[in-house]
């Protein structure tokens, strides 16, 4: 017996999964098909051609890997507040991932929490709007921020990679490794005493851990900002508790660590 052809629903959803989220014209064209175009047809008496223009030189070609990363290495220690540190990624050309977003996605929330979280890299609703965390992702986030006191107003939000990959793929480690000292940037300015880590990629790309998220969850590490040492724990990603529920049990035994953690705090001194 035969397959029953896909639905219409059954096909968008495929699409969207793949990264296929707009279209590139109004109707659908079938690259499969053996007809060829017809060739232009040439013409019967020459004519005065003009001069080729020269070539302009391209500026949307990013510099080698090695070449990126040193410059934002360079780059990043040179901001002295987040804004000054979004001036910079919105001219930073080094990573190509830039060149196929909509928007740079910098970071949200309160820069002056004890808590940040950090994911890995925007989705494609975090790319249209430019904030990080929003969607189905970011409303499990929020319900998880929640269930320990926390909001958007009391934590802040950032990803390893500040620019939409295309179609959701995983960053390449070149492109981490160029986002990587921006990041780090981020977050001794934002000087939390809570780091937490969403998911394997970022807990392994800021904590440089070797483990897979699984064994390193509900653990905490010590991390240094530059100018003093944090608590850091890793957990589990948002979205990958939307695929995989049986670990939001594991998660929320996290969370209250870090809820106790933030609890066992003193007052910060009022400036």
């Amino acid at each position: 017996m035969s397959e029953r052809p896909p639905t219409q629903h059954e096909l968008l959803a495929f699409y969207l999964e793949a990264g296929v989220d707009c279209a590139l014209a109004e109707e659908p064209v079938n690259r499969l098909s053996e007809t060829e175009a017809e060739p232009a047809p040439m013409r019967a008496t020459p004519v005065r051609e003009r001069p080729a223009p020269l070539p302009v030189p391209r500026t949307d070609v990013a510099p080698a890997p090695d070449v990126a990363i040193e410059s934002a290495r360079e780059l990043a220690p040179q901001a002295k507040t987040l804004d000054e540190l979004r001036g910079l990624l919105e001219v930073f050309d080094g990573c190509a991932l830039k060149m196929t977003a909509t928007r740079l996605v910098f970071g949200d929330g309160n820069p002056q929490a004890r808590v940040m979280f950090v994911g890995e890299a925007p989705g494609r609703d975090e790319d249209l709007q430019g904030i990080p965390f929003i969607g189905r992702s970011g409303k499990l986030l929020d319900l998880m921020l929640a269930s320990i006191g926390l909001d958007r107003t009391s934590a802040y939000i950032a990803n390893v990679i500040p620019w939409r990959p295309p179609g959701n793929r995983e960053p390449s480690p070149h492109e981490t490794q160029m986002c990587l000292p921006f990041i780090r940037r981020q977050i001794e300015l934002v000087d939390p005493d809570v780091l937490v880590c969403l998911g394997k990629p970022s807990s392994q790309a800021v904590l440089e851990l070797k483990d897979g998220i699984v064994k390193s969850r509900g653990r905490w590490f010590d991390y240094n900002t530059g100018t003093r040492m944090i608590r850091a724990m890793a957990t589990f990603h948002p979205a990958y508790l939307l695929r995989q529920p049986i670990y939001k049990r594991m998660t929320w035994k996290d969370l209250r660590m870090i809820r106790r953690a933030l609890a066992a705090l003193p007052p910060r001194e009022s400036a």
